[in-house]
């Protein structure tokens, strides 16, 4: 039998290399599409879409959180940048207003300092080779968190796949008790129109073939056999889902609102109250089951 995986899992790795060390933790939840959000310092920016893709090969769907920690201590080469190219040519133009504007004062470091763009962190463009040397470590840090957590997914995904298959047993002994009731059922609900019949056309002279047509008309709009089948055909697909290594979360929760169609179809068609209260109690199973599905990829 395949693996459900559930979408709620928490993983955490780290990793050392030779400029510094990863702390990296994970946390998924439920959502209807994949939805990633990483946290992590802005000199790595530029690793957004790696960090995605090496999500993405395990996630197909909820919402996942990724949070990063870089422990550069003792490491030997630096991880900031100043351009001393256009501190020269920022030196240049504050003197040059100083001295136009009749100034007082000479622009020092701190002035220098202010400007954003002259110590800058090492990125894809100004640091591109350190950021390659970085990438092992940090992506056998996450490789570590995904795995983590796809263990926890694998354990929940299987107890949903258990709670789901006992669920859906409850739901399919209702199904059985209504289809062997279903005789009785017709009969009776036979015998009643007869007599409303009889009492509101009690001394009008009618084609008593006629009658017992009309009579077998409505009594066939009570039948729910086809609605049955349709049901034992969903339980029958639902089953082999779960089976099945792959995400199927989405076509469980489709198959739970056919089933949820075909209940309602039921308890319209037929007004008995025994039937009308397995009806309610197979509802309770299906939002159960819904509940659960909507936490499987």
């Amino acid at each position: 039998m395949g693996k459900p995986l559930s979408m709620t899992g928490f993983g955490r790795g780290e990793a050392s290399g030779t400029r510094g060390s990863w702390i990296i933790e994970l946390r998924a939840v439920n959502h209807r599409y994949l939805d990633i959000g990483i946290k992590l310092p802005k000199r790595f920016m530029g690793w957004e879409d790696r960090i995605k893709k090496e999500i993405s090969s395990y996630h197909t769907r909820g919402r996942v959180d990724v949070y990063v920690t870089f422990n550069d201590e003792g490491a030997e080469a630096a991880i900031l940048r100043a351009d001393i190219r256009l501190a020269r040519e920022y030196l240049a133009c504050l003197k040059e207003i100083a001295g136009d504007l009749s100034l007082p004062g000479e622009p020092d470091l701190a002035m220098l300092a202010s400007y954003r763009d002259i110590i800058i962190p090492l990125d894809e463009e100004a640091g591109g080779e350190l950021l390659e040397e970085l990438w092992p470590a940090f992506r056998a840090a996450i490789a570590a968190a995904l795995e983590e957590c796809q263990k926890m997914r694998q354990s929940e995904g299987e107890a949903l796949q258990k709670d789901l298959l006992e669920r859906l047993n409850s739901f399919q002994q209702k199904i059985g008790a209504i289809e062997q009731s279903l005789p009785q059922i017709i009969d009776k609900r036979e015998s009643a129109l007869k007599e409303r019949v009889d009492i509101l056309l009690s001394g009008v002279d009618i084609d008593p073939v006629r009658m017992a047509q009309e009579v077998a008309i409505l009594v066939d709009k009570s039948d729910v056999s086809e609605e049955i089948v349709r049901l034992r055909s969903h339980v029958e697909q639902f089953q082999s889902f779960l089976e099945l290594d792959e995400p199927v979360g989405r076509r469980l929760d489709f198959l739970v609102q056919e089933f949820l169609r075909e209940v309602n179809t039921i308890a319209s068609k037929i007004s008995n109250a025994e039937t009308a209260h397995m009806t309610v109690g197979m509802k309770n199973d299906l939002e159960k089951i819904r509940e659960q599905v909507q936490n499987l990829e």
